[in-house]
């Protein structure tokens, strides 16, 4: 027997999941409460963008302080935690080991959602950095930052004392996530916050964040945990250990060049670059095509997979329907120069905040969740509402954005002609709040839950009597 093995024994199911509770509450309780957030403040910004006399007595609310706190809200507050949450179960499950040191994201969960609250009132203040994906001040980005460090290294350290020293899929995808963000935000934080760089390099550095957030990170989370969760849902292996390499060989080499419109004032091999990497981005969304299509061709649909299985199904598809969106405006230079610019580029960011690893996580931790905590959702016919108002809601937000991209676009970036279509988008994001309240109750309500027995079973251990054995001792 070796020392990892005596040190770290092999664990049961039960043993991991309790391991990792405090952590998965303590990052998801504040997370659903951001998502609820900023949900309500994207559906105010869609109202004030065609009515700009709604809540116009509030400084506060103004739509270019109130849509990036929504946009940060939901990643920030949202997807970044909750992805972090899944990634430790995950790996302490892949380990077959209880989490190492779960204190530790207790007390960084505290520090992120702090640091989310001071970067969101700073936002709706007027205090802004003016990037756009980076418009928390130095104090809450630097808390962001280190819990997400603290985070990643316990997180690290379970991987380290895995009892099954095979690298799986979900390995290579979900580590390269846990080191991609801090160096990237970082990266650009340093170069356009702290010790800012003049000129054109400000613009290239903020949509290379901008791209490598909202496509490279949310790709190598989303694809990291559908590849876990589909072989355990459909009991059958994930397709071909080497469409997966594959896939993610191509998605690091060619998703991070993306993102740069064509007609960007920058030096035009900088576009020109960008364009060809969204031409080839095409190899890494055929394979997760092929993967997805081969793994659940033919699987059956069992009773713990019908509630949770369909948000993987549409979150693959939805990152497949971006990625392929990404390569006809790459490849279609008329199509690029219509729709750069536009209300376009909004509907790939939505599709992939709520369409892709919105779907994800929420299918992820409908499964984690019960058995974290040791007993089912208190409302389980919310699981399958928030299912069809999510999946309506995100149809109903993206493809009217899209067509008015396309709208704007074609008339000479008129905007009169995309308000129609924003006016419907409205709806679907009344559709995704709603569902998301769904998603909040029945998270919350299982929380306080938990807390009421753990209350009772604390003070039934107190006011117990003591047994004769306790009383001679």
């Amino acid at each position: 027997m070796t020392a990892n093995e005596t040190i770290h024994p092999t664990a049961t199911a039960t043993e991991i999941d309790a391991s990792c509770k405090l952590p998965l509450l303590a990052l998801l309780v504040g997370a659903s409460v951001w998502l609820v957030i900023g949900s309500v403040m994207a559906m105010i910004a869609a109202i004030k963008f065609h009515a700009p006399d709604f809540l116009g007595a509030c400084p506060l609310l103004t739509y270019g302080r109130v849509a990036a706190a929504a946009n940060d809200a939901l990643v920030y507050g949202f997807c970044l935690p909750a992805s972090l949450a899944v990634i430790i179960w995950v790996f302490a499950r892949l380990s077959q080991t209880v989490y190492a040191l779960p204190l530790v994201p207790v007390v960084a969960a505290h520090i992120w959602h702090l640091g989310v609250f001071v970067g969101i009132v700073s936002i709706l203040l007027g205090n802004s950095t003016g990037f756009a994906w980076l418009e928390f001040p130095r104090g809450g980005s630097i808390l962001i930052l280190v819990a997400f460090v603290l985070i990643a290294i316990p997180t690290a350290a379970t991987f380290g004392f895995r009892r099954d020293r095979t690298l799986y899929p979900s390995h290579w995808f979900l580590l390269a996530a846990l080191l991609w963000f801090p160096w990237s935000y970082a990266s650009a934080n340093i170069f356009l916050v702290a010790m800012p760089v003049r000129g054109v390099a400000q613009g290239v550095i903020d949509i290379w964040f901008g791209n490598n957030l909202l496509f490279v990170w949310f790709s190598l989370v989303g694809l990291g945990v559908a590849f876990y969760f589909l072989p355990k849902l459909t009991g059958r292996p994930l397709y071909s250990y080497f469409y997966a390499q594959y896939v993610f060989w191509t998605l690091v080499l060619f998703g991070t060049w993306c993102g740069i419109p064509a007609g960007s004032p920058f030096p035009a091999w900088i576009p020109a670059l960008s364009n060809l990497a969204g031409w080839l981005l095409i190899v890494p969304v055929l394979g997760v095509l092929v993967m997805t299509v081969k793994t659940l061709g033919g699987a059956p649909v069992t009773t713990s997979s019908a509630e949770t299985l369909p948000y993987f199904k549409v979150g693959l598809v939805a990152f497949i329907v971006s990625g392929i969106a990404l390569h006809l405006v790459a490849h279609n230079e008329q199509l690029a120069r219509i729709t750069e610019f536009t209300w376009f580029g909004q509907a790939q960011v939505q599709l992939q905040i709520f369409g892709f690893l919105g779907m994800i996580l929420f299918g992820a931790l409908y499964y984690i969740l019960p058995r974290a905590l040791g007993f089912d959702f208190l409302f389980p016919k919310f699981t399958r509402a928030h299912f069809w108002f999510n999946l309506l809601g995100s149809v109903g937000l993206v493809i009217p954005l899209a067509i008015a991209g396309y709208a704007q676009g074609s008339h000479a970036y008129n905007l009169d002609a995309a308000l129609p279509a924003l006016r419907f988008s409205s709806m679907g994001l009344l559709l995704i709040l709603v569902g998301n309240l769904f998603f909040a109750v029945n998270l919350l309500a299982m929380f306080l839950s938990w807390k009421i027995t753990l209350v009772k079973s604390i003070f039934s251990a107190v006011t117990s009597p003591l047994t004769a054995v306790e009383v001679k001792s």
